[in-house]
Order: C-alpha cells, then structure tokens, then sequence
C-alpha cells in the first residue's frame, strides 16, 4: 500500500514547492520569521505531481460526505479545485477572501444553489482562517460543506482548534510531521535542523520573535 502522504512530500521538496531553511528563515506576508516556505502553486507546473495531487485529492475525498460541487479558495486553490471538479465530473465554484468591489460584487463566483452539499479545496492550511472566512461565505449562501481538503498543513495547533470550533471536518494530502521525517530520510535537512524545525511548529509567533541569525 503507497503511502501518499510520503511521496508528496518527497515531491514538493523535490521541486521546491516546499522549502526549509532554519538557518536563513523567510519572512511571510504577516511578518513572522519562519524556516519553511510553502507555494504548492507550483505543482501545476509538473505534470506527473499535479496528477498525483488530484488523483489523492479524488480518492481524499470518497472518506467524506458526497458533494455536490466542488469550491476552490482563490486564489491558491482555485486550480486545484477546478481539476479535482474535472476529474470527479463535478460543478465548479470559487470563493473570493471578500466580494468583488464592482460589477456584481460576488464573493462567490459561480452557480451555487441553496441546499448544494460543497467539497472546499485549499492549497495550504496555516492557521485555518482564510479558508474557514471562504466556508463561511459559502454557508451565508445556504451551502452544507462537506469538509474542507488541503494539499499540506503545518499542523499548527489553532488551526486544528479553528476547524473543531467551527464544526468543519477537514483533511491534507501530507503535513509537517511527515515531511520532517521525509526532509531527514532524504537529507534535505540535519538532525540539529530538525529539532529547529520541530521548536518552530510549537509557537511560530515565539520562534520569530526570539530568532537570531
């Protein structure tokens, strides 16, 4: 039995859709220092990892409730989406982070009819916020979510509490925990790179905040 979890992330290191550096920590929108950098936007440059990615994103999604239609959450997940939708002959849909400013101002582009059961796909999940907000939209529009899937997460505690507070069902294709032992098999990183990496998963705020080069 293959184990997806850890060929995706041998893959998204190898084409460098995830990125660790401990010693030279990127800095995120947010201003946070931290020592993994992630944009799986390029794995729809490869082929072969994108069939990988929506193929366990299609079989991801038999261990949740039927849907009706699939959501991608713009922008990152909005081609994710629309290829899982192609694969599994679904309706497509996409959920802005806030409605558009003119035209028609929809948050929500696309045909959604009220009842319609939506499967919400999102790239990365951090903290959980942006794409429960897209969840939100998409219940305020009398949709019933039937969980939401990521390609990877960070594993971060408040996104795990985000998702139970909300009642929203989710899962990823990979996460932290497993590329942590696939980076170390593969030697992407070191032992002492490791427990670096591991320190930061239990408080980015802290590790950014005390970090020196």
């Amino acid at each position: 039995m293959r184990n997806v979890a850890a060929e995706l992330a041998q893959r998204l290191l190898h084409i460098k859709a995830i990125k660790l550096n401990p010693k030279a920590p990127f800095t995120w929108a947010s201003g946070l220092r931290s020592p993994i950098y992630c944009d799986n936007r390029i794995v729809l440059s490869y082929p072969d990892h994108r069939r990988f990615v929506i193929q366990a994103f299609a079989e991801q999604a038999a261990s949740f409730a039927a849907a009706d239609i699939i959501a991608g959450v713009a922008t990152a997940g909005i081609a994710h989406g629309a290829l899982l939708a192609e694969q599994l002959d679904k309706p497509f849909i996409y959920v802005r982070s806030k409605a558009k400013g003119h035209g028609r101002q929809n948050q929500i582009e696309g045909e959604l009819q009220a009842g319609a059961k939506v499967l919400v796909i999102e790239d990365l999940i951090s903290t959980g916020g942006s794409c429960l907000k897209a969840v939100e939209a998409l219940q305020e529009a009398g949709a019933q979510i039937s969980g939401v899937l990521a390609i990877f997460t960070y594993g971060l505690p408040k996104a795990t509490q985000a998702f139970t507070a909300a009642k929203v069902p989710y899962a990823t294709l990979t996460n932290y925990e497993t590329l942590l032992q696939v980076a170390i098999e593969h030697q992407y990183i070191d032992q002492a790179e490791q427990q670096t990496l591991s320190v930061w998963s239990e408080d980015p705020a802290a590790w950014s905040a005390t970090w020196q080069a």
